[in-house]
């Protein structure tokens, strides 16, 4: 019994101590959490591989072999995971057209404008998220236009105008799209003065507020037409732009009735002067009723009016309200009928004193508001009868409005 029962514990004990030996060799090597994730022991453990990071995606504006570019732009580069290492444009001469690149390197732009008719060529490279280049390559060619148009301004920077000063741009050339040029033309006014484009004719737009400007606003305006469609085959030939301010609110109400002008300066009254106006017997001698814009001022000036025999007669203290010969003078001829008939040919005539104090007061864009006639101030009158045409007539006459 006893030799037995030694033979038959020795095998159990070193089973037993087998298992051990095996559990402990499998703890060992492998983690609680190995043991969950794959099954328990015994099963085969498995790693998961990290995603591959993206290489850069680098995206040319204009693109590659595009043809009649705007050389105005934009022209641009961009980069998606990654960032940009170094970017070129060459024009065919072999000179890098000037560009800056965002602080963050995720683009580059143009900050000159191109030429006409000319191929430009890409170089450079961005660096992706997976540590590996890619070349920026490629060429494109800006349009070449039939013609180019200039377009000028009736401000000028650092100039100081009155409460119903227009903005005046005038092209070289029929525009065809209004819209489009409209689009590139901007007036920027500090405080806000709500305002829009209307165009008198084919190649003429003012831009005027609502209500008269707000004294002391601060005006910028950019005609930013280079490399701008004009329609039929016609561009933009260069930007222009205007920087000027607007002064006190100084307006002149006239009346041809009580042969009286007065002058109101921040809706005070400073002047009344008696005054003789157009003669009212003669359609062409009468002074048009409307808010006229003061457009010049002469000290002297030569009056000249083939129709009623007078040719280049002197008058001091001129001040010019609009394109169809009136102005605000001073004329002593017409003294004893100043307050009490109108004489003139259609102007306002003071006295030449009282021309004088005028004069001194007043600004280029300055109101003055006719009224009592028999004829109203219209578009046969010249430029700026932009406050003879209602709000909405005037927005009816915007390049999206037609």
């Amino acid at each position: 019994m006893g030799a037995w029962g030694g033979r038959r514990r020795g095998p159990v004990v070193g089973l037993v101590g087998a298992a051990l030996v095996a559990v402990l060799g499998l703890s060992g090597c492998t983690t609680g959490e190995s043991i969950a994730a794959t099954g328990g022991p015994g099963a085969v453990e498995q790693t998961t591989q990290a995603p591959a990071k993206p290489s850069a995606k680098v995206t040319a504006t204009p693109a590659a072999d595009a043809k009649d570019v705007s050389p105005g732009g934009p022209i641009t580069v961009a980069v998606a995971d990654g960032a940009l290492e170094a970017v070129t444009l060459t024009n065919p001469d072999g000179k890098q057209v000037k560009g800056e690149l965002a602080a963050d390197k995720k683009s580059w732009a143009v900050t000159e404008h191109l030429g006409y008719g000319k191929t430009y060529t890409w170089a450079g490279t961005a660096l992706g998220t997976d540590g590996k280049s890619v070349a920026l390559a490629g060429s494109f060619t800006t349009v070449k236009p039939k013609r180019t148009a200039r377009a000028s301004l009736n401000t000028g920077d650092g100039q100081t105008y009155g409460i119903a000063m227009p903005v005046a741009v005038v092209f070289d050339a029929p525009v065809k799209d209004k819209a489009a040029v409209e689009k590139a033309m901007t007036v920027t006014t500090t405080p806000v003065n709500e305002g829009a484009w209307a165009w008198l004719d084919e190649s003429t737009a003012h831009w005027r507020p609502k209500e008269y400007w707000k004294p002391g606003t601060k005006v910028e305006v950019a005609v930013d037409i280079y490399g701008v469609d004009l329609g039929g085959g016609t561009y933009g030939r260069d930007d222009v732009t205007s920087a000027f301010t607007i002064g006190r609110a100084q307006v002149v109400k006239a009346d041809t009735k009580t042969h009286r002008m007065l002058v109101y300066r921040d809706g005070v009254q400073t002047h009344d002067f008696p005054a003789s106006m157009g003669l009212e017997s003669d359609p062409g001698r009468v002074t048009k009723s409307g808010t006229h814009v003061v457009m010049s001022k002469h000290a002297t000036y030569g009056m000249t009016n083939p129709k009623y025999g007078y040719e280049n007669v002197v008058v001091p203290w001129a001040v010019r309200v609009s394109n169809n010969g009136e102005f605000v003078h001073g004329y002593a001829g017409s003294i004893p009928d100043q307050g009490k008939r109108n004489v003139s040919h259609g102007c306002v005539n003071l006295a030449p004193a009282n021309a004088k104090i005028y004069y001194d007061t007043a600004l280029v864009g300055d109101p003055v508001e006719i009224t009592g006639s028999t004829q109203q101030l219209s578009k046969a009158d010249g430029d700026y009868y932009d406050w003879a045409l209602s709000w909405d007539k005037w927005t009816s006459m915007s390049g999206a409005a037609n």
